[in-house]
């Protein structure tokens, strides 16, 4: 049995494929989120991978910011118990996840089962968010993925004292007027993110295994930053990215044998 899961996010959609609910058939990824053709291409960028048709795929679960804008699922489930679902499946023994999405922050505790223990969200404020850096990088004018690496390369982590994006982006085009060395600016960009997103992680508790979901996951220089502000190691899979749609193709596959 096929069942298929997709993760509409606000900036990125991803699709995953399972078989009989254990190996993962087919996987899809497009660089636009909700209200674009992201669900669209991404869906047929899976089937694809996989070899199959819409026919062959018994059930489909959305999940994710714009989940229910997507008529081609047949049900839909929050990216909270998504991801947490997803996450255990690849990593049992992670209790604490942190996804830093495009427009919210989730921090959310799983019990030794991988069930959603609890979970605290900031959606309020872009800062701390994978818009942020979306909005740093281009003030940089790189791209969003190449922060990680530019960060390697810092001497010193610069202060980046506005709590707002908008302020915080002509605190940041200042320095750069100043000669702040980029690697710096960087590292301190991530700090910023770190410190807002380990505030809400420390309010809902940490328990160890810590680990990260989500494309900012990728940005080893994020990971690195928010590991020292948690004072504790985070370990990321190399599907991070895909959790929220693997826990969704998990749970349709659950859904459909009950």
């Amino acid at each position: 049995m096929y069942t298929l899961g997709i993760d509409i996010g606000s900036t990125a959609c991803k699709c995953i494929i399972l078989s009989d609910g254990k190996e993962i058939a087919g996987k899809g990824l497009y660089p636009l989120g909700t209200g674009t053709i992201g669900p669209k291409m991404v869906f047929e960028s899976a089937l694809k991978d996989a070899g199959l048709t819409r026919e062959d795929i018994h059930t489909v679960l959305a999940t994710g910011y714009g989940r229910f804008q997507f008529d081609g699922a047949d049900s839909q489930k929050s990216e909270m118990t998504c991801h947490a679902t997803g996450i255990h499946f690849l990593m049992p023994s992670a209790r604490t996840i942190v996804d830093i999405g495009g427009q919210d922050i989730k921090a959310l505790r799983l019990d030794a089962q991988g069930r959603l223990d609890n979970f605290v969200m900031n959606d309020k404020c872009a800062a701390g968010t994978g818009r942020f850096l979306d909005v740093m990088a281009g003030v940089l004018n790189v791209k969003t993925y190449e922060l990680g690496p530019i960060s390697d390369d810092a001497q010193s982590v610069v202060s980046i004292s506005s709590t707002c994006t908008v302020f915080a982006e002509s605190e940041v085009i200042s320095l750069l007027s100043n000669n702040v060395r980029i690697p710096d600016l960087v590292a301190g960009i991530h700090a910023s993110v770190a410190g807002r997103v380990a505030a809400l992680v420390f309010r809902n508790g940490i328990v160890p295994d810590v680990t990260m979901s989500g494309g900012v996951a990728l940005n080893h220089g994020m990971v690195r930053a928010l590991s020292a502000e948690l004072k504790t190691p985070i370990t990321v899979h190399p599907l991070c990215q895909y959790a929220g749609a693997l826990g969704a193709a998990l749970i349709a596959y659950r859904e459909a044998t009950k």
